[in-house]
């Protein structure tokens, strides 16, 4: 066992005491140690129950003869973060987990690993530790928050951003957002919607990683508390049968996650996430491939924020196994002979699955969308590509023309939209944003959620080189590349400049020519960093474009 490393022979007698100095007997240190990965915390909703969760994952190894150890890892709500600050510390989180999964594994090599996370960076974190470690090993989500009731409709995080561009357009009264307000997050789990945690919870499904049920089974039911102890007692099975997660990680598997992403209009933020995972794995998925991917697999899950359903009717429905069967069904390409965490393959996962409501599900001979959720854009404004969740686009913005309104920051952005400056018709394009920029890529949920509040959602574009929360929705695009920071076109736009928005085609254009572009080049000085010490400064000076996943350069 690898665990042997620590605890066997008379030369680990020192060990074993500092063992025993914790209450372990000599039986538990005997068998194998299963370390517990988990990112508990008292301050993001999605982790306030994780220690549940982490309780049944050790009863679960218990029960299937192992040793559980369970350590801790950070974790950043980007809700909570948003808009200000700390926003430039959330993507950059990720390298930090994963660099802290490691750490913990090697220098207590642990025979196995659950890995427990449940929100934005913590889920992707976690999976790139576990494939760089390439142990026997099981991701179990804390699961979907609910959504919650406010006069007779579903609500969530996002109605209540948008409520704040509601109130400051006078379609909503201070009384009324703060009954929005006691509504819309009604307790423990990831934010209600197909939002970044919840969108990476689902693909770890589809990649094989994750037991089915993953994504979906909601975070208060004993369901989840069930799912978690079958991890526990997964991961003791695949050790046995030593199925390490590289072997389970290949290109055939992330090309279904990427299917199942098209199919669920997952948030745009799996196209930083999925190709730093594969990454780790090994694989390359080129931008492009999400194009490609797009293209032949049709959108049959509409969710919450781009449609009406939540996770909890996803799951209901069937949940991820019913999206990839049906896939499968009509003819889309699924790859059913990959290995999975059950220890069996994905086709035999699929054994007489189906959809419990087609009305949730639909078929592929019935989608929302002929095409998947994502869409990659290339021109002259992003050379190395720009995405939008096409899924959650309205069709008069599927095209679109307008002048740039140029902001050189999100807070200057966020003023102006809630001022009333904005009109329809603009583009508003935010930069010195993405991960050198920004740094660390801040999402900018509060002024696309202030543009669909304010009225705005059928008649103005947004264009950022950061990103987006998986709560957006709208035409909006992120991830320019290059971005404003190393010198990318964004960074050479002036207000007023004509943008072509053409989503259908996956172009973007800048109406400027090249000449005058090569002008506006030689003029441009790159601005001073807005933070210069500590761990953002340093992830500056190491991140790579968003093109490439931001990860971190060797």
């Amino acid at each position: 066992m690898r665990s042997d490393l620590m605890k066997k022979g008379i030369e680990r007698a020192p060990h074993r005491s500092l063992f025993k100095a914790m209450g372990y007997t000599d039986e538990e240190i005997a068998r194998p140690i299963i370390g517990i990965a988990h990112a508990h915390n008292e301050i993001i909703p999605g982790h306030i129950h994780l220690d549940r969760l982490v309780d049944a994952v050790k009863a679960g190894i218990r029960i299937a003869g192992g040793t559980p150890v369970a350590f801790g890892t950070i974790g950043v709500c980007d809700g909570i973060a948003m808009n200000h600050k700390g926003m430039k510390y959330s993507l950059a989180s990720r390298e930090v987990i994963a660099d802290s999964v490691e750490i913990m594994a090697q220098a207590h090599p642990f025979d196995a690993l659950v890995l427990i996370p449940s929100c934005d960076k913590i889920t992707p974190g976690m999976i790139m530790a576990m494939l760089r470690l390439n142990i026997p090993a099981v991701v179990v989500s804390g699961g979907p928050m609910l959504t919650g009731r406010h006069k007779g409709r579903d609500v969530h995080l996002v109605s209540v951003f948008e409520g704040v561009g509601q109130v400051k357009s006078g379609q909503m009264n201070e009384a009324g957002l703060a009954e929005l307000e006691n509504s819309a997050c009604p307790g423990c789990g990831s934010c209600a919607g197909m939002f970044t945690a919840n969108s990476m919870n689902c693909l770890a499904e589809a990649i094989g990683l994750a037991l089915p049920g993953n994504g979906t089974v909601p975070a208060v039911s004993a369901a989840r508390v069930r799912l978690a102890k079958h991890a526990g007692m997964a991961v003791m099975d695949l050790l046995g049968k030593d199925i390490k997660p590289r072997d389970i990680a290949t290109r055939e598997a992330f090309e279904n996650a990427m299917a199942v992403d098209m199919a669920l209009g997952c948030s745009t933020n799996t196209v930083l996430h999925v190709p730093a995972i594969a990454g780790e794995a090994g694989v390359d998925l080129p931008l492009e491939t999400f194009n490609e991917v797009s293209r032949k697999t049709p959108h049959i899950a509409s969710l919450i924020p781009g449609g009406p359903h939540s996770l909890q009717e996803l799951d209901e429905a069937g949940g991820v196994p019913a999206v990839l069967a049906e896939l499968a069904r009509g003819g889309c390409e699924v790859n059913l002979g990959v290995m999975t965490v059950t220890g069996r393959t994905l086709g035999e996962n699929l054994q007489g699955v189906g959809i419990s409501d087609p009305g949730i599900i639909r078929s592929v001979d019935n989608p929302y969308h002929k095409e998947g959720g994502i869409a990659i854009l290339k021109g002259n404004l992003a050379p190395d590509g720009a995405v939008v969740k096409q899924s959650a686009v309205a069709v008069e913005m599927m095209r679109h023309r307008g002048p740039a309104r140029v902001y050189n920051s999100e807070e200057d952005a966020q003023a102006a939209i809630l001022g009333g400056e904005i009109n329809k018709g603009d583009v508003v394009v935010i930069r010195y944003c993405g991960p050198k920029g920004g740094p660390g890529m801040p999402e900018m949920l509060s002024p696309t959620s202030a543009i669909i509040g304010m009225g705005l959602g059928k008649s103005v574009a947004l264009l950022t080189d950061g990103r987006f929360s998986g709560g957006t929705k709208g035409a909006c695009l992120g991830h320019i590349s290059p971005e404003a920071a190393v010198g990318g076109a964004i960074g050479l736009v002036n207000e007023g400049d004509v943008i072509d928005i053409d989503i259908p085609n996956r172009k973007i254009s800048l109406e400027v020519g090249d000449d005058e572009l090569e002008r506006r080049r030689k003029d441009w000085q790159a601005p001073a960093a807005n933070i210069t010490s500590g761990y953002a400064a340093r992830y500056a000076r190491m991140v790579t474009s968003g093109a490439t996943g931001a990860v971190l350069r060797d």
